[in-house]
């Protein structure tokens, strides 16, 4: 692997061009993963934005949930954002009863929390283990962290407004996930944090 992990975008709806773009920059190989032996070459994997029940139902027909399922379980870094960490949580609020998700973050989600007033906003946000101030964080339809388990660390909270208080970024091991999108932003530094999850974790196993 070298200094340059292989990270994967899951590569069946939403921002993927701008993860792979993002994961580029912040100094990973990146590709897209679409099929299982895809998913098998990959040091990482990211799962972005997008409509997480559509994204629930595409792993099925791709035959791919079964296989993510089991590569999470043995360890594989994984980051979502937005319907990315619907997909990853253990207890999703507010979906269809026939969605899927992934069980590898100890967290209950709320699917579209923010609602109509919030649909779309954006907000500073000190995140903790990422350096250099506040990230400016856009959330797009986001949903919100209502409760985490005791292994969960937060990483960010919403500082004010409607929303404030409400736990929109967590990490738990080697997965991470945000209710927002820094792949729209130009901010590179919350994909640099997760190239680096990724980077160091690989290290350990060589």
């Amino acid at each position: 692997m070298g200094s340059f992990p292989t990270i994967g975008v899951l590569a069946l709806q939403g921002d993927v061009r701008e993860h792979l773009t993002a994961l580029e920059a912040a100094g990973a190989r990146a590709i897209g993963v679409r099929r299982p032996s895809e998913l098998d070459a990959v040091d990482g994997l990211v799962i972005p934005g997008g409509e997480s029940t559509t994204m629930s139902r595409l792993l099925q027909v791709f035959d791919l949930l079964e296989p993510l399922r089991a590569r999470l379980k043995a360890g594989l870094p994984a980051y979502g954002s937005c319907a990315g960490m619907i997909l990853l949580a253990s207890q999703v609020l507010d979906t269809r009863p026939d969605a899927e998700h992934l069980d590898a973050l100890d967290i209950t989600v709320r699917r579209n929390a923010f609602g109509r007033q919030v649909d779309s906003f954006e907000a500073d946000l000190t995140v903790a283990g990422v350096e250099g101030g506040p990230v400016r964080a856009v959330f797009i339809r986001a949903p919100w962290v209502e409760e985490v388990g005791s292994d969960v660390e937060v990483l960010a909270t919403v500082p004010e407004g409607p929303a404030a208080g409400r736990v929109v970024a967590v990490r738990q091991g080697a997965v991470m996930a945000t209710s927002f999108h820094p792949e729209v932003t130009g901010d590179l530094r919350v994909h640099r944090l997760f190239v680096d999850t990724v980077r160091s974790g690989s290290l350990r196993a060589e």
